[in-house]
């Protein structure tokens, strides 16, 4: 069987027969076409043919989105001038920074959508200046490895805005936060709940609105008794994405600019104990991790 499978991999085999190695690579290109690029890479360690297909432009530009050159302007020419499509989308599969750092855009390795998150330092954040209300903590959870840690508020708002050639496509918008304060405790995770109070008595508004006239409103409570699995085990001290809403991209020309906002500004009660990571922008058909108010 063995023997078999590796003939087919190969110019011909023992008994005279084609195999895979045959097969023009012009072929493959066009069979690669319709693959994602895990599945391309998975297939180019079959052969010669299949790993010269593997490795044409024409494959990996139909891989990159139509205007990947505006991210390529987001950085110094000489970290992408003579690379190659295939290598070009490597490199946009990871995060390339801009706006000081505080934003980061990159290519999702299975589709080749375009995601954005943006660091909470970018966000304005009412009292943000104020240490009895705000501060800021460093962590190995966030991708900008700082998030900030409202301790205790009244007047609870956050809000934000980026302006981006988005492909066209559907686009979610959601909120990373976290309730409670996590720290290292002998060298293990753990949160802290003791500033943690007051979101279960008014539900949290998120507003999301875009320059062509998209708005969008969702309320949902802050809360974090989602179960683990059938048995009904509660999940305490985790991130979740709070989902703001929907917009819709037809055009990357003009460039789309999105506001959103998340707010809380009942004052008949204080709230606190919450970490906000980021905001993100996917796709909204890409597998992402758990929303709520969905």
């Amino acid at each position: 069987m063995g023997a078999s499978l590796s003939n087919l991999t190969e110019n011909g085999s023992a008994n005279g027969r084609p195999g895979l190695g045959d097969i023009p690579e012009n072929c493959v290109a066009c069979v690669f076409m319709y693959l994602n690029p895990p599945e391309i890479c998975n297939l180019a360690r079959l052969n010669r043919a299949f790993r010269g297909a593997a490795s044409s432009d024409a494959v990996w530009e139909s891989k990159l989105p139509s205007n990947y050159h505006l991210l390529l302007d987001l950085l110094p020419p000489q970290n992408f001038d003579g690379l190659s499509k295939k290598d070009i989308f490597a490199f946009l599969a990871r995060s390339v920074p801009f706006d000081d750092g505080n934003k980061e855009v990159w290519l999702d390795r299975i589709s080749g959508k375009i995601c954005m998150s943006i660091s909470s330092k970018a966000l304005l954040i009412t009292n943000v200046e104020d240490r009895r209300h705000w501060n800021w903590f460093p962590t190995e959870e966030s991708r900008f490895h700082a998030v900030a840690y409202c301790q205790q508020v009244w007047w609870f708002e956050l809000s934000g805005a980026v302006s981006f050639p988005f492909p066209p496509g559907i686009y979610t918008v959601t909120f990373r936060v976290h309730l409670g304060k996590i720290f290292k405790r002998l060298g293990r995770r753990a949160c802290n709940f003791e500033h943690t109070h007051g979101w279960d008595l008014g539900p949290v508004r998120y507003e999301l609105s875009t320059s062509d006239g998209q708005h969008t409103v969702n309320e949902c409570f802050i809360d974090d008794t989602g179960q683990d699995d059938p048995i009904g085990n509660i999940r305490r001290g985790s991130w979740f994405e709070y989902k703001v809403g929907e917009f819709i991209v037809s055009t990357s020309d003009p460039v789309t600019e999105v506001r959103f906002s998340m707010k809380q500004i009942d004052c008949t009660h204080s709230k606190g104990g919450l970490c906000v990571d980021s905001v993100s922008i996917t796709p909204s058909d890409l597998k992402v991790h758990p929303r709520k108010g969905v």
